[in-house]
């Protein structure tokens, strides 16, 4: 006992005070972490249990049976300081590797731990690594010695018993975690592989890995053999995704909320000329000149840091226990073909041994961590929202506090609160009233709106949806459309449809049943305006009576086919035309374009004539058009 409790204060007073004198080396925070892990929680356990050990010592009648009590106190405590020690001490062997590998680094650190440490000689920072593991494994055996010393009969002897069962069970659970964590190590590391790679890594093990699993999961769903059924577990997964899900979404509000804050930002009015000079614009100018350079600017700063960054960093710790879950449902496979082989056959292989317990490893430890993980991810969760909220509170409250120096020197500063709402109501009820009457003006002398012009060689086409559906039924595409379902229509810009019907099966008053003249479908309603039918000169010159408005406008020039246009008439071309051969001229569209014959040599009036800059040949007449009046138009605001 004595030996026992002088090595527990040699543990309590080495590597305690190593990590702040290994800082001056200048090594990562992370490397510490690693190299000591949880040192400080074993030297406090350690420390009360010292004290309580030098206890004893002054009742030496009781002395073992309360050394058999106080190591069942501690063996929880024990339990749970040790195996976070033990599962990151092979890492920690590794980064001690690595510093050998580098003499100057090295010889700093040996120089330290010889004058701390004197006995560690020269096997330096792994001889006092090694204190814990050496510690923790020598209970059992101190006790069993105890224990062998013990007579059968003494009232202590149960206890012992007890006790050195309990640290033998410690010992067990320890090694258990360690080897649970070597597991989860294995498959925590989401590798972002090629298509290439991952082909590489294809040979006929893993080919007959995943067969066995897919043969498997198929007899499942067929019902020929039943499916573990693991409640508790089934719960903490259900549970991870909702997690997942919150995480996930809360990400991508973030991310929306950021873009909008930099579109904001991009957006300056005070840097405008608002044609208004002095008053309250020149106070609008600068507070917003104020908010823009310092608030906003910090505020989005602040977000970035505080609030986006973390989430990141949250989003990303999902990526491990995610995998891992995917994993255990492939090792559950693996297991549930072991255990049918086992009770059909009553042994298995090595390499299916390792596989049974590879998934009990796997499920034991989502089971037991997977509700702290749950449970922290949403308390990281909900403090970052909290810092959300927080960080707006600020930004309001600064906004506030800069706006009140120019809030008082605005006119209405001294108004209440509610007769300024009926001020601003009111001047927007008579500025309203003025908007919508100048509307009304604005929409008598507004011009026609403009038509489309057709496509070429669509005349026919036009005139025979005409006769069949009248005028009041003819629409025009407005922009090119794209059909995306199997009923929907493909559509150029300018062509002429006939409304068939202005909703579709379900009731969709946005798409529309047209008829091309040829093919029947829907097109999208707001991509259809009405199609003014044109009347020719003489409908025109007919119609017009001598009580005709003197406010008429003149429409716009749309195109019409020039076979309708008398010979040597100056035209324009719609669109451009290439020459195919020596008979024919090219076009330029808006080109101006001389007729001389409104057909060619056979009477056909789809072609016509031409003379453009100095060369004559022949051009399609529906790529022409009348050219504009050149009387001006124009409208004028009523008085």
């Amino acid at each position: 006992t004595t030996l026992q409790s002088l090595q527990i204060k040699s543990l309590c007073r080495t590597p305690s005070d190593l990590p702040w004198l290994l800082c001056s080396l200048q090594l990562p925070q992370g490397d510490l972490d690693v190299l000591f892990s949880n040192i400080d929680d074993i030297v406090k356990v350690n420390s009360r249990f010292l004290h309580g050990l030098q206890e004893t010592a002054s009742r030496e009648e009781d002395q073992v049976q309360l050394i058999g009590n106080l190591f069942l106190e501690f063996q929880e405590e024990l339990e749970q300081v040790y195996k976070v020690y033990c599962a990151s001490y092979d890492q920690a062997l590794l980064l001690v590797d690595t510093y050998r590998k580098e003499p100057e680094l090295q010889r700093e650190i040996q120089g330290i731990i010889e004058a701390v440490v004197p006995q560690a000689g020269s096997s330096g920072l792994s001889f006092l690594l090694v204190i814990p593991l050496q510690r923790i494994t020598k209970y059992p055996l101190l006790l069993q010695k105890i224990l062998e010393n013990t007579l059968p009969d003494a009232s202590a002897y149960p206890v012992l018993q007890r006790a050195t069962h309990a640290l033998q069970d410690v010992n067990a659970n320890i090694n258990e975690y360690k080897r649970r964590k070597e597991v989860a190590s294995k498959y925590t590391k989401v590798e972002q592989l090629t298509l290439r790679e991952r082909l590489a890594r294809i040979n006929t093990h893993t080919l007959s890995k995943k067969t066995t699993r897919l043969s498997q999961l198929l007899k499942q769903e067929a019902g020929l053999v039943p499916r573990t059924e693991d409640k508790e577990f089934d719960d903490l997964e259900e549970r991870f995704h909702w997690v997942s899900l919150c995480v996930k979404e809360t990400k991508n509000n973030v991310a929306a909320y950021l873009d909008n804050l930099e579109a904001f930002l991009h957006f300056r009015p005070q840097e405008c000329d608002l044609d208004v000079g002095g008053g309250p614009v020149v106070q609008y100018c600068s507070l917003t000149r104020d908010l823009q350079l310092q608030a906003f600017p910090e505020f989005k700063r602040r977000l970035e840091g505080l609030v986006w960054q973390p989430l990141c960093s949250l989003a990303k710790t999902l990526a491990g226990p995610q995998n891992l879950i995917k994993k255990r449902l492939d090792k559950l496979l693996d297991f549930e073909r072991v255990e049918e082989k086992l009770l059909e056959v009553g042994s298995v292989s090595y390499e299916e041994e390792v596989a049974r317990h590879t998934y009990q490893a796997l499920n034991s430890m989502l089971v037991a961590e997977l509700p702290q993980f749950n449970q922290l991810a949403m308390q990281w969760l909900r403090q970052i929202l909290c810092t959300f909220v927080a960080l707006q509170r600020d930004l309001a409250k600064q906004v506030l506090q800069r706006a009140e120096g120019s809030l008082a020197q605005l006119p209405h500063h001294h108004i209440p609160e509610l007769a300024f709402r009926k001020l601003v109501e009111d001047a927007l009820g008579q500025t309203s009233h003025q908007l919508h009457s100048f509307q009304k003006n604005f929409e008598k002398v507004l011009p026609p709106p403009t038509i489309q012009p057709l496509l070429p060689g669509a005349e026919r086409q036009v005139q025979a949806l005409l006769s069949r559906y009248g005028p009041g039924k003819l629409y025009q595409v407005t922009s090119n459309i794209s059909g995306a379902g199997t009923l929907d229509l493909t559509l150029p810009r300018g062509q002429v449809v006939a409304l068939l019907q202005n909703k579709d099966t379900k009731g969709n008053s946005s798409r529309w049943l047209v008829d091309t003249g040829g093919h029947r479908g829907y097109v999208p309603a707001g991509k259809l305006e009405l199609y003014r039918v044109v009347p020719r000169d003489k409908e025109l010159r007919g119609q017009a009576g001598p009580h005709e408005d003197s406010r008429h406008l003149t429409p716009e020039p749309t195109p019409v086919p020039v076979s309708s246009v008398p010979t040597m008439t100056q035209v324009v071309a719609v669109y451009p035309f290439l020459a195919r051969s020596s008979h024919e001229v090219s076009l330029q569209a808006g080109q101006p374009v001389t007729v001389l014959e409104a057909q060619d040599k056979k009477g056909n009036p789809e072609w016509s004539l031409v003379e453009v800059d100095g060369q004559r040949g022949y051009v399609p007449s529906s790529f022409l058009a009348r050219a504009p009046s050149p009387a001006p138009w124009g409208w004028s605001l009523p008085s």
